[in-house]
């Protein structure tokens, strides 16, 4: 099961409850003007638990997760999803919703299609990040700002490369770390929430074909995903940078003007 992030010495989050979703949510879009809603996470252990939340949509029809994400940050609605409202096992294995069987790591849906062979793809297969199975049977996504989902697993925040390296910023302001992340390639989703879901940490993705194709994505966005307890030193990180005037947008320069004004005052005079 997923680790609290605030029991882990080695990632750096706030341990304050967050009670005030659209205030949070608030902050983002103020200082960093984005443009997609950011949303919430949830897995349930019965579904029963999870057609309890609030206007709950429950699918008609048979998805990818990716396109259960997009309609909650693209339609702003709150859906809740099992294994079988997803078009199979590579959806619902990321989520946890699904074990990682003999079949799905042998990537033989994958070869000659994504990969050269089936040793690459069982290679890519297994090289994915997915939650723990056989914990929840049901998950639910909505708009953060709704409060519907409290408190979320993980929020997913998409934006531009300017917005998320301002963002990534923030959360490095104080209790600096580095932060590395890798490429799976396709199946990103493994990149994102499967590896926040798993790990407990900050996890940033390049949106994969699927994801751009079924969920919506724009092919100017990444996508964070994070436990929504790093929001609040995130956001007090982006307050703090924007009084130094380091702020979005990033205002250009200029290729051919004399740098030592402006590099004296974002970089200092040394």
């Amino acid at each position: 099961m997923q680790i609290p992030s605030s029991e882990r010495a080695d990632v750096v989050a706030t341990d304050r409850d967050i009670t005030d979703w659209p205030g949070v949510v608030g902050d983002l879009n103020r200082l960093l003007r984005l443009r997609t809603t950011p949303i919430a996470m949830k897995r349930f252990e019965s579904v029963e638990a999870m057609e309890a939340v609030p206007r709950i949509r429950r699918p008609g029809a048979i998805h990818t997760t990716d396109q259960i994400v997009g309609q909650a940050c693209r339609n702003g609605w709150t859906v809740g999803i099992t294994a079988d409202d997803l078009v199979g096992a590579q959806c619902s294995t990321v989520i946890g919703l699904h074990p990682r069987s003999a079949d799905w790591l042998s990537g033989k849906h994958m070869a000659g299609v994504w990969f050269k062979d089936v040793a690459g793809a069982a290679a890519h297969q297994r090289s994915m990040d997915v939650a723990p199975h056989g914990h929840y049977r049901a998950l639910a996504v909505s708009p953060l700002a709704s409060g519907r989902l409290d408190p979320p697993d993980i929020a997913l925040v998409y934006a531009t490369p300017a917005q998320m390296i301002l963002f990534i910023n923030g959360l490095q302001w104080s209790g600096y770390k580095k932060l590395e992340w890798g490429c799976v390639g396709e199946s990103a989703c493994a990149d994102s929430w499967g590896r926040a879901l798993k790990t407990g940490e900050p996890s940033l993705s390049i949106p994969c074909f699927a994801e751009r194709r079924y969920g919506g994505v724009m092919e100017d966005e990444l996508l964070m995903a994070l436990p929504p307890s790093f929001l609040p030193k995130v956001i007090a990180g982006l307050e703090s940078l924007s009084r130094n005037g380091l702020r979005y947008p990033i205002a250009p320069y200029g290729v051919n003007t004399d740098a030592r004004a402006g590099m004296g005052v974002s970089y200092g005079s040394g």
